[in-house]
């Protein structure tokens, strides 16, 4: 990968910041906000008028299921809702690229060809690959990075937790930083500085 990104186009503070941005962007759009409470129009019963409206000395209520009421309804309780930060996309295919500029001590190069060693779904295939290569896949968080999608090279990593699988067209930052060992091929660093180079200007 060429290194002209920080010389050129960023310095590494501002490199630094821009990851950060986009890796709190993401975290903040995955969150899932299901929380959910009931407004008194909600809570089931409290359609008869509990007390008459005047004459016994107590608060003119009118229903049971009020938010005064033990069991009523909550005032201004969360509800399920969507939350969604944005960047701008020139942006953040720069904190990518920046990204993997600041991990290539990380990368590991393996053939091009190197998925027709797999010819059947067994993890123990992947296993043996990564003994050959000297890479301990208990206590390495492993990222490979394919030109394009592989179905069965999936389900023969999935049962391992601490290896992950992506492509070069959709690169994620949190993969990116919460690995130590980057998998590519030659072939797949040139798709990836095609297809995200080639956005800076």
């Amino acid at each position: 990968m060429e290194t002209t990104l920080f010389s050129d186009k960023l310095t590494k503070k501002k490199a630094i910041g821009l990851i950060h941005r986009l890796y709190v962007t993401q975290l903040k759009n995955s969150r899932v906000h299901t929380a959910s409470t009931k407004t008194k129009s909600e809570v089931r019963g409290g359609g008869r008028k509990p007390r008459p409206q005047k004459g016994q000395g107590y608060a003119r209520s009118g229903s049971i299921r009020s938010p005064l009421w033990v069991g009523g309804g909550v005032i201004f309780g969360p509800k399920p809702h969507l939350v969604s930060k944005k960047i701008n996309k020139k942006e953040k295919r720069l904190a990518i690229i920046s990204a993997l500029y600041l991990k290539k001590k990380e990368f590991t190069f393996i053939e091009d060809n190197f998925l027709k060693e797999f010819e059947t779904t067994k993890t123990k295939q992947l296993i043996n690959f990564f003994k050959k290569l000297e890479i301990n896949a208990l206590n390495e968080k492993i990222l490979f990075i394919l030109p394009t999608s592989n179905h069965n090279f999936w389900l023969i990593s999935r049962n391992l937790k601490n290896v992950k699988i992506t492509t070069a067209n959709s690169l994620n930052i949190k993969d990116l930083l919460h690995t130590n060992r980057i998998l590519l091929s030659q072939n797949t660093l040139n798709l990836i500085n095609s297809n995200y180079e080639k956005n800076y200007e």
